[in-house]
């Protein structure tokens, strides 16, 4: 089940996403926490992630802004590296509350309070359209850097902020796509470094296949940027970011019960 769940989704929100910048992170990463533990699901997204974009700077980077890039990216690479390790901190910390319903027991952790809360405050963005609209002047990118480059440490999910600031920055859809995916780049492999070094490979070894899943989760991600590479203009489907949008509601409700 995971495989279908988890392919599908990378395939879908991958070719919804690409012009928009971000999607793919928030979305999947609560696709694989219904599966495996929370620390391994942030890091098998980051890995999906890194490789997604890798694909689409082949796609669109020739057209990213490096002066844009720079200003933004160096600050959320430092500040995803902090985010990772706070989120490598919390893993370890014990839970705060248990509870069984029938005979599955269900644990209330701090990490998973956290990162429900966030699932939830990114959830808004497509449930809300003033937050939909939210955007940044250019001046204020290095602070939009650190901001998206340390939730996306810690949670997974960036590119909603990163798009806002980046939206700002007088860049013409081609470059704002190209610069985009150059940004995500850089960010997640600052906190793939951390992920690495504090829980990644241990964690991993703890849960057979996922390897094998993150592969194949990477292989629809790519057939999905393709997809979206070939779109006229930005696909707009409200009723999809409606639907999206309250499924992550409830997956952060449920992280934050310790039902998920």
């Amino acid at each position: 089940m995971e495989y279908v769940v988890i392919s599908l989704t990378a395939l879908i929100v991958s070719s919804l996403t690409l012009f928009s910048g971000f999607g793919l992170g928030t979305i999947l990463m609560p696709a694989f926490a219904f599966f495996f533990p929370l620390p391994v699901a942030v890091a098998a997204t980051a890995v999906v992630h890194l490789a997604n974009n890798v694909f689409k700077i082949v796609l669109v980077g020739r057209n990213a802004d490096w002066g844009v890039v720079l200003r933004f990216a160096l600050a959320a690479a430092a500040a995803a590296v902090l985010g990772a390790w706070l989120l490598s901190r919390l893993s370890d910390v014990a839970a705060i509350t248990s509870y069984a319903i029938g005979e599955s027991q269900h644990d209330v952790t701090l990490i998973k309070i956290i990162i429900g809360v966030l699932i939830i405050v990114f959830a808004l963005f497509d449930l809300l359209p003033a937050l939909q609209k939210l955007s940044f002047d250019r001046k204020y990118l290095p602070l939009g850097g650190l901001l998206s480059g340390f939730f996306g440490g810690l949670s997974g999910n960036q590119g909603a902020l990163r798009s806002a600031f980046l939206i700002k920055a007088r860049l013409d859809a081609r470059k704002f796509v190209g610069t985009n995916a150059v940004c995500g780049f850089i960010v997640d492999v600052a906190r793939l470094a951390v992920y690495s070094a504090a829980f990644y490979t241990a964690n991993f070894a703890l849960v057979g296949d996922i390897k094998l899943l993150v592969l194949v989760a990477i292989a629809f991600a790519f057939l999905g940027s393709f997809v979206g590479s070939r779109l006229v203009k930005k696909v707009t489907l409200r009723a999809l970011q409606q639907i999206v949008g309250v499924m992550l509601l409830v997956v952060g409700v449920g992280l934050m019960a310790g039902l998920v």
